[in-house]
């Protein structure tokens, strides 16, 4: 049931995916990139927030006056920027969710990504906790019905003395002390969100904190616009001798209160703290599975690095070598280290390895650093297997991956491929490899750009392939022999016309001479 929930969301992302592709490109697809808006976005929140508090009276009496001054008077600058304020919180919230919704249903919460996963639920517990805050600042009609209602449901939970609803039963019961208590919270707490933010992203290589250039420009003209055309606007002075009867609900932050007028206090923090407590266990929730991390072979590794800085993930670092090797190579060099709790069985690690080559003078095929259940031999062996079997006119074996289009819907006569856990699995080689040992073409796919299930995958195969990366794809080796096309799993038309087309492609390029892996080392 739960596999089926999320290929059912999977599948509605996917499409969203595909229609922002056409209308914003891939690069500024904001979909690839909710993460990065959700930074953006706090960023603006901040900035206008620090300029509204410029303007901003801390007293129970004149904070409504000073926020109506700003939306009204001065609605040009401050106006606009508490309009920002309010519509890049709504933003913030919005992606976040997103945020969380597509790891969950792309199921990369698990194994090592339960850290991510785990610390971005304080993050929107915060993230809400502010927004709240904020409402009260305004002290409105809806801030007031938003303090006396939070007031009521944590006096509901038997840890404080005395209720804290007493505060909000007249008009001269809040204090300018107590209102600059919530200012100072409302204040502080963003703090705390910034750690956390820094601390979800503490796990991953290369981190991204900031959106493109064009999508964040984008963003922000977009919020102007929207702050211009429908500014924020308040509701009538607080009064806390009468009841508001009509408000404007802010359904990106208050979308509980409405239920504490249905259901009590009790079934309200229920389904509040039960909800939390779910999002936290998830990453341990059945079906639970257990992926082999990366092996290091002592007497393979040369220290070299290229594994450490292409994980996505930390997973590896260099220590100094305490036993010498048998070879005894690499005694004096410093050896990759790969820390258990943070691999995610990519296999970039073993893609990275300058020893990570087909081309052996002896049956066996090593390499420095590999997965135990699919190491390189096996890569090798089903290689050689692949090759072997295509019988057509032209021939091309594809590589791609485990998230991509299915294997099977693929295999023809002219086609063969293999799947790895991600396609920057495969060391470059291997592509010499099959066009030396009778493939006319490599096709290489995997994860839509921009959306690779292990965050820089293809990224790193469009580097290696250019130059740009090492290890280097050979330059000896003629580029149009090679083609890249990045495919999620519900593209499989695009990508079998893909191929295709680079079949017709081949058949018009002049044939190469084969020759044997025993030939050369590559």
């Amino acid at each position: 049931m739960l596999k089926l929930f999320q290929d059912i969301g999977h599948r509605a992302f996917l499409l969203a995916d595909r229609l922002a592709n056409v209308i914003f490109g891939p690069k500024w697809n904001p979909f690839y990139h909710l993460g990065t808006l959700a930074f953006f976005f706090f960023y603006i929140v901040l900035a206008s927030g620090i300029y509204i508090y410029i303007f901003y009276d801390t007293s129970v009496v004149d904070a409504y006056t000073s926020v109506e001054y700003m939306t009204h008077e001065q609605w040009y600058l401050a106006g606009v920027m508490r309009s920002l304020h309010r519509y890049a919180s709504d933003a913030m919230i919005a992606t976040m969710v997103l945020h969380l919704m597509r790891g969950f249903f792309s199921n990369r919460y698990r194994g090592a990504r339960w850290f991510s996963w785990t610390t971005g639920i304080p993050m929107l517990v915060l993230v809400f906790a502010i927004g709240i805050t904020g409402y009260w600042l305004v002290w409105d009609q809806l801030g007031q019905f938003v303090a006396v209602r939070t007031s009521e449901w944590i006096d509901w939970l038997p840890i404080i003395a005395e209720p804290t609803a007493r505060n909000f039963l007249t008009n001269t019961s809040i204090t300018d002390l107590f209102f600059r208590l919530l200012v100072v919270t409302h204040l502080g707490l963003p703090l705390m969100l910034l750690g956390l933010m820094l601390l979800h992203v503490t796990r991953l290589n290369y981190a991204k904190v900031n959106p493109p250039a064009g999508l964040a420009v984008g963003s922000l003209l977009a919020l102007l616009v929207l702050s211009l055309v429908k500014p924020a606007l308040s509701h009538g002075p607080a009064d806390l001798s009468t009841l508001p009867t009509q408000l404007n609900l802010d359904w990106f932050y208050l979308f509980i209160y409405p239920l504490m007028d249905l259901w009590s206090m009790g079934t309200v923090w229920a389904l509040v703290g039960g909800g939390v407590l779910l999002l936290v266990l998830v990453p341990w929730m059945p079906p639970k599975r257990h992926e082999p991390v990366a092996v290091v072979y002592p007497d393979d590794c040369s220290g070299c690095n290229l594994c450490v800085v292409d994980c996505p993930y930390e997973a590896i670092m260099l220590e100094a070598r305490t036993g010498a090797t048998n070879a005894g190579r690499y005694q004096h060099l410093p050896i990759a280290v790969v820390e258990e709790s943070k691999c995610v069985s990519c296999g970039i690690c073993t893609g990275s390895c300058p020893s990570s080559t087909p081309f052996r003078h002896t049956d066996e095929v090593r390499t420095g650093i590999d997965m135990p259940h699919r190491n390189i031999q096996d890569l090798h062996a089903a290689t050689r297997e692949a090759l072997a079997k295509l019988t057509g006119q032209t021939k091309v074996l594809v590589y791609g991956c485990d998230h991509g289009v299915e294997v099977s819907k693929l295999m023809q006569t002219e086609v063969a491929m293999i799947s790895l856990p991600c396609t920057g699995a495969l060391p470059p080689s291997f592509i010499v490899y099959a066009l030396r040992n009778g493939a006319d073409g490599v096709f290489l796919t995997g994860c839509r750009s921009g959306d690779c299930f292990h965050r820089l995958g293809n990224d790193w195969v469009d580097q290696r392939v250019t130059h740009h990366r090492k290890p280097y794809l050979k330059r000896s080796v003629p580029r149009e022999r090679v083609r890249r096309y990045w495919a999620a799993s519900s593209d499989h038309k695009q990508l079998a016309n893909e191929i295709e087309l680079f079949c017709q492609t081949l058949r018009d390029i002049p044939p190469t001479p084969t020759k044997t892996g025993s030939e050369t080392r590559g």
